[in-house]
């Protein structure tokens, strides 16, 4: 049975109710908990008042943060630092960080080395970025090894990453998969989206066209599955609640 995972930004006070709701029916067994810059302070109470596992993901390059560039680096310390207090509070043992855009992933893998924190998971990305085209970091499973290998950290593979960049390289979309899973991911990332796209989707499950069969066949048992389709409604849960229910149709 795979455990799965609610994502949700730090200032998503809207959904208290739901997120007690589903975990009560034990639709979600943790929640992965985005930290919105600057929201420490006025949210984590919220929180910290659930009795609910949480594992934190970091700012992202939308967010401010770019692992990828040197000149970023005393922005990406603070930004880092302040998951960290999310994790320390939330008790989180997991803390994901995006490898950055359009810069080496050589000073992806020192910056993180720098940081020294266990918790952390990199992420692999699709090659192409939603923001002006530029080209991520961590695209491959040899970069992400890399990173893994220089930095000491854990990794969380995101299956529709993996699938696009796969398209953007001409490469095995199956077997693209596979060799990042031959990485030990600690948690996956899981949404529906074009299986022959390069750009990074978050489609309700049975809107895209992923083979969402064999895809769940690859995870092992008890594996952490954070589902990040998108969120159409800001009081209802009731999608999320849908996505899960297709997905366990493969359980």
């Amino acid at each position: 049975m795979y455990r799965f995972g609610l994502k949700l930004w730090s200032t998503n006070a809207n959904y208290i109710g739901e997120v007690t709701r589903l975990y009560e029916k034990e639709i979600y067994q943790y929640i992965e908990l985005y930290a919105v810059p600057g929201s420490f302070d006025e949210y984590i109470s919220i929180w910290k008042g659930l009795n609910i596992p949480f594992v934190i993901h970091a700012a992202h390059f939308r967010g401010g943060m770019n692992l990828a560039k040197r000149e970023a680096e005393a922005k990406n310390l603070l930004l880092i630092r302040d998951a960290q207090q999310f994790a320390d509070l939330l008790k989180s043992d997991k803390i994901i960080v995006h490898p950055g855009i359009a810069g080496e992933i050589n000073e992806t893998a020192r910056q993180l080395k720098l940081v020294n924190d266990k918790r952390i998971l990199v992420e692999n990305k699709p090659y192409y970025a939603l923001d002006d085209n530029l080209i991520c970091n961590g695209t491959t499973p040899e970069e992400i090894k890399q990173v893994i290998d220089t930095a000491g950290v854990g990794f969380c593979l995101d299956i529709g990453h993996s699938i696009c960049a796969a398209n953007a390289a001409k490469e095995d979309k199956v077997e693209y998969i596979k060799r990042f899973l031959s990485l030990k991911p600690k948690m996956y990332h899981l949404t529906d989206g074009d299986f022959n796209g390069v750009y990074d989707k978050h489609t309700h499950f049975g809107l895209g066209n992923y083979d969402l069969e064999m895809i769940m066949s690859l995870l092992p048992s008890g594996g952490m599955i954070t589902v990040e389709t998108e969120k159409s409604d800001s009081n209802s849960l009731i999608d999320y609640e849908k996505d899960i229910e297709a997905l366990l149709k493969w359980r």
